[in-house]
């Protein structure tokens, strides 16, 4: 659990860097060193008071609730010593936790559950006056699911909270993680004669390129006056003759009725091979 350990770490590294906090030194403990008598600044020490990690469950849409595998529920209960001058009144020490608990809900997305704070002490050791509170955050932590969990983000609910990750409107899902690492894919099909031929690419195109092997991409016939088109491209609703995309792939056609000006499609000859690549 050494990633949970690094937890308090994470917070103070990001709250020293946020702009509201910046008159306030954030710090895991306090060092083992002589302390400044009185003290100087505002200085906040963050901890863990409590961590209880449970099974996590999940409805399976049929009002039963089943036991996720991997995922567990993570209950974590922050301390947050907040120490100020005596100079600075002991206002201050609830206007720090205030300003620290917003950046952290509304600036981190963490997800908290809770918090609440003890009564302001004076401390005669450090002249300064001290308020010990709590935050309690909530989330869901799946070390099953990766072999290399980075805490420095353990903050953000966005990977440790299931409802957030769930929210398919921000985040990723399969289909677009797929279609960024493989944009697209190259095929060959070859013709068989018929009116039309569907390639099926088990995905939606939104562009794509097609052409006979080893064939110009036109040629003209001086005898006759007539073209044939060996090279085809379409996107979303519009392509070049003899070519269409489909739900789960595109379509191809030798059809003489898609003759333009005397050209004709040849994108289905009998025993022709074509090549193709689609975009996702």
């Amino acid at each position: 659990m050494s990633e949970i350990s690094a937890l308090p770490g994470a917070i103070v590294d990001w709250l020293n860097q946020q702009e509201p906090l910046s008159e306030i030194k954030f710090m895991t403990e306090f060092p083992a060193v002589k302390k400044a008598v009185p003290l100087r600044r505002a200085i906040v020490a963050v901890g863990i008071e409590k961590l209880e990690i449970v099974d996590s469950f999940s409805e399976d849409g049929q009002g039963n609730q089943i036991r996720n595998e991997y995922c567990r529920e993570a209950n974590i209960n922050l301390r947050l010593a907040i120490h100020v001058p005596f100079s600075y009144g002991g206002d201050k020490c609830f206007e720090i936790f205030t300003t620290t608990l917003d950046c952290l809900t509304f600036g981190s997305n963490m997800n908290i559950v809770d918090s609440g704070c003890d009564d302001i002490k004076a401390d005669r050791d450090t002249d300064a006056f001290v308020l010990n509170a709590k935050v309690n955050v909530k989330a869901d932590f799946c070390p099953a699911a990766s072999s290399n969990v980075s805490f420095a983000s353990f903050i953000n609910r966005e990977l440790l909270c299931g409802s957030h990750i769930g929210n398919e409107e921000i985040h990723i899902v399969q289909s677009e993680r797929e279609k960024w690492n493989t944009p697209f894919t190259v095929g060959q099909y070859f013709g068989n004669g018929a009116t039309e031929k569907s390639i099926n690419l088990n995905f939606s195109p939104s562009f794509v390129i097609a052409f006979a092997y080893e064939f110009p991409a036109g040629n003209y016939n001086s005898a006759v006056g007539t073209s044939a088109s060996h090279f085809a491209v379409a996107v979303q609703n519009y392509g070049m003759m003899g070519i269409r995309l489909t739900a789960n792939g595109f379509a191809v056609s030798s059809n003489s009725s898609y003759a333009l000006d005397n050209c004709y499609p040849k994108m289905n000859e009998m025993g022709q091979m074509y090549s193709y690549i689609a975009f996702k």
